[in-house]
C-alpha cells in the first residue's frame, strides 16, 4: 500500500487523528488537488469546487486534531477518497 494510501486511510478509519504528521497531510491534500500557500506556519489548502478552505499549522511534528477532523469531513463530503 503506497504511503499516500496508508495516510488516507488512517485518516478516514479516525482512529489515530493525534498521530499523523503533519507532512503526510499536506503531501496528501496537494496530492488530492488542494493547492497550497504558506503564511509563516500556516499552510492554507484551497481548491476549485470546494468551498471549505482548509488552514492547517502543525504542532511539533503532528498534525492538530482537530484539523484532520477538518480534512476528513472535507475528503468525505466531496468523496475524494478514490481520486488521486
Amino acid at each position: 500500500m503506497a504511503q499516500r494510501d496508508k495516510t488516507l486511510d488512517r485518516i478516514l478509519r479516525g482512529t489515530s487523528d493525534a498521530n499523523i504528521p503533519f507532512s503526510d497531510l499536506c503531501q496528501l491534500l496537494r496530492r488530492l488537488g488542494f493547492d497550497e500557500r504558506i503564511r509563516g506556519s500556516h499552510h492554507i489548502f484551497t481548491q476549485k469546487g470546494v468551498e471549505e478552505i482548509l488552514n492547517l499549522q502543525p504542532q511539533g511534528a503532528k498534525a492538530k486534531l482537530y484539523q484532520v477532523k477538518q480534512v476528513r469531513n472535507v475528503i468525505l463530503k466531496y468523496r475524494m477518497a478514490g481520486e488521486e
